[in-house]
């Protein structure tokens, strides 16, 4: 993906006052950090492209802009993810939020609030910290699943672009069928030019589609990429990365503060460093395992010893967007294409096997 593009379709006229914001610590951090959750250094997939939290960041700030034209949404989005761990909901599978992945976040308020160079700048543009510090309030910005935002809408482009399963994996779809499946630049300007400020069934302001094919197509391709979040090779990816970080804090191979002030690249290279050097100890074993496998095993019950074994129920990540009909009201896609609603209805009902397991290297 050229990301300077993409960003361009997002906001074709990017506001001055945004770009000051951009080198301040606080959100540079975040370029070392990925959004698809330290997949993109296990041989269990094969990600087309990097896309950092801070670029996920901006993107959220555009779209906030190019819809509301509103300084408060615009910085509280770009800023929502600034509390973010490396290997970003990894933290939350280490710390047991698979279902709400929100532990993530915690801290994101009082970062906000206690940063004295973002105050200077907020200050020049006539906002206070308070202001931006909760971008849950603004609902354009973010809202409830299944509803459409900024945040939701902006995740799945480029996770629809980059996330792939390896070739080896149960799942993994052959390259020629993944045109129809999953964005490309041309989709995502396609859908995202036909998205506006709507009004949901509660009278608040909701992103939502002015055609319902398109509202379709949006909705197809957003339930192809949130499928592989509900396989066992993901929940198995971030989980055991999850051990190996928290295996690591507890002897000593790594601190805490480490997952705030190093980048992935870091942390995955030091994890590598201790394997090579203490090739029998657990982490070691766990670390190779994870960076190595390109496979898992699907069964019915718990592997036995010498495996790394995951039985987990995660958050389903769904969509039910509105489309504005006729008399310009908007309802959503589920009551007016059958299709929609099965799509919808198949998702949420899927299940994997209970576990999924890798033979330890």
């Amino acid at each position: 993906m050229n990301i300077s593009l993409y960003h361009s379709i997002l906001c074709p006229d990017t506001p001055d006052f945004l770009q000051k914001y951009l080198n301040i610590p606080l959100l540079t951090r975040l370029k070392g950090i990925g959004l698809l959750c330290g997949t993109d250094f296990t041989r269990l997939y094969e990600n087309n492209f990097y896309y950092s939290r801070f670029d996920h960041s901006l993107g959220c700030a555009l779209i906030a802009w190019n819809f509301t034209r509103d300084k408060k949404q615009c910085i509280a989005s770009l800023l929502h993810d600034v509390s973010t761990a490396v290997f970003s909901h990894t933290g939350d599978f280490r710390k047991g939020d698979t279902l709400r992945q929100e532990v993530t976040e915690a801290k994101n308020a009082s970062m906000i609030l206690n940063d004295k160079d973002l105050a200077e700048l907020l200050a020049q543009d006539g906002l206070t910290p308070q202001q931006v510090s909760d971008y849950h309030v603004y609902p354009v910005c973010d809202n409830e699943i299944p509803a459409l935002s900024s945040d939701r809408l902006e995740y799945m482009f480029p996770s629809g672009s980059s996330l792939r399963e390896g070739k080896n994996a149960r799942y993994s779809a052959p390259a020629s069928s993944m045109d129809d499946d999953y964005f490309d630049m041309d989709s995502i300007e396609r859908c995202y030019s036909n998205i506006k400020v709507l009004k949901n069934e509660n009278g608040i302001d909701e992103l939502g589609f002015t055609d319902g094919g398109i509202a379709f197509e949006y909705t197809k391709k957003f339930l192809s990429t949130a499928i592989l979040l509900q396989h066992n090779e993901n929940k198995l990816a971030l989980n055991m990365l999850g051990s190996i970080m928290n295996m690591a804090v507890q002897d000593g191979v790594l601190n805490e503060s480490d997952f705030m002030t190093c980048s992935e690249k870091q942390i995955v290279a030091d994890l590598d460093r201790f394997a090579a050097k203490n090739p029998d100890s657990k982490i070691s074993k766990m670390t190779r395992t994870w960076r190595k496998m390109n496979h898992i095993e699907h069964i019915e019950h718990e592997a036995g010893e010498g495996y790394y074994s995951v039985h987990l129920e995660v958050k389903k990540r769904f969509i039910n967007p509105l489309v504005q009909i006729q008399d310009g009201r908007a309802e959503r896609i589920r009551k007016l294409n059958p299709e929609a609603d099965r799509l919808i209805k198949e998702f949420l009902s899927y299940r994997d096997t209970d576990w999924g397991a890798i033979k330890l290297m």
